[in-house]
């Protein structure tokens, strides 16, 4: 009977708890501009000072270990971000936005010059075998990279227009990073003190462990990817790729998704190269093919090592379920937050379970 009454109650509770999730959604229009503020003033700029923070620590405890006072290593870290800021916004941005809206405004007569370059490879009697006879067909594809492509230049007009409208996020984000460069290794002492005395030096040993994946993952992938990017921005300059500086900036910005990020990256990158001619197309490809597996088989293997061993499989079905659930910031933080899920559930099976099921 208690049993039962049990039951009862933690089926009352979960009927209670679908009961208020759904009049939730029935006035999801009171909560929507509470939980856009909240992310814009808390959850945005916390995630971008995290990201720094793991960028910056190192730099930090290095000036400290010199005799720098913390507080005053960051002021100083501070001040040369500033200057690296105005440096390029005054040498490199007004070039990057020139390209931005020349590439933009472009769009419709590249696709003409698409389609007359396909249709010239549609007369040469060795390649017109891998056309389609309906040219209907041919013009859908040509039809669907339009669409793609604008997609993505209107992508990324409106991600800088995001960094460059948003101020608070700019503001607010230094000094959450200012706290957390500070604080340093603390915030692991923190958590672990909410902890029965029992469990402290486990937690620890977790915490430390979360500590070392995060931050060889965020910066592995920084300098990856730039590694991945002064060797495509050599190759485009070698080549005379149009608008090679900002396919190298969408290139590297999207090679943070891993696996998805290169291919959709090397569309447009192509497609342009194609419009240049065939050969500037080829080539393009191949710099983008020997820049990867440099990446892949030289930088990545000595910057990474063993401390990120995810299999190929998972990362791809973690990609693919983060964008389902949430969008490209599903994508981008889905395996940072696998990886920290993966070391607590390691350490809660060990401490709790493994004894007993081997035991059993």
């Amino acid at each position: 009977m208690i049993k039962m009454n049990k039951f009862y109650k933690l089926c009352i509770g979960i009927i209670l708890i679908l009961v208020i999730i759904y009049l939730g959604s029935l006035v999801s229009f009171v909560f929507k501009p509470i939980i856009a503020l909240f992310s814009l003033l808390i959850v945005v700029p916390v995630l971008l000072a995290g990201f720094f923070y793991y960028l910056l620590r190192p730099l930090v405890d290095f000036l400290e270990k010199r005799k720098l006072k913390r507080s005053l290593a960051i002021l100083l870290i501070y001040v040369v971000i500033a200057i690296l800021l105005v440096a390029f916004i005054w040498g490199v941005w007004p070039s990057l936005s020139k390209q931005i809206i020349a590439l933009k405004e472009n769009a419709p007569s590249l696709f003409i010059a698409l389609a007359n370059e396909l249709e010239k490879l549609k007369e040469n009697t060795f390649l017109s075998n891998l056309f389609p006879e309906d040219t209907n067909r041919l013009d859908q594809v040509t039809d669907y990279l339009n669409k793609g492509f604008s997609f993505l230049t209107n992508y990324m007009t409106g991600l800088f227009s995001f960094v460059s409208n948003f101020a608070i996020i700019l503001f607010t984000f230094p000094i959450f990073l200012f706290y957390m460069l500070k604080e340093g290794g603390k915030f692991g002492q923190k958590i672990v003190s909410f902890m029965p005395n029992r469990f402290r030096d486990e937690g620890t040993e977790m915490m430390n462990d979360i500590d070392k994946v995060l931050s060889s993952f965020i910066m592995g992938r920084v300098l990856v990817n730039v590694a991945l990017g002064v060797l495509m921005y050599i190759g485009f300059i070698i080549i005379g790729l149009p608008y090679a500086l900002l396919l190298t900036v969408i290139a590297v910005i999207m090679n943070f998704i891993p696996f998805v990020g290169a291919i959709l990256s090397s569309v447009p990158i192509v497609i342009i190269g194609f419009v240049q001619s065939p050969s500037v197309a080829i080539w393009s490809l191949v710099i983008i093919l020997v820049a990867q597996q440099i990446q892949d088989n030289l930088v990545a293997p000595y910057i990474f090592g063993k401390q990120l061993d995810i299999h190929p499989l998972t990362t791809i079905i973690l990609v693919f379920a983060g964008g389902e659930l949430f969008g490209i910031f599903g994508i981008i933080v889905i395996i940072p937050v696998y990886m920290v899920i993966k070391i607590v559930v390691t350490r809660i099976y060990v401490r709790f379970f493994k004894q007993k099921w081997e035991e059993a």
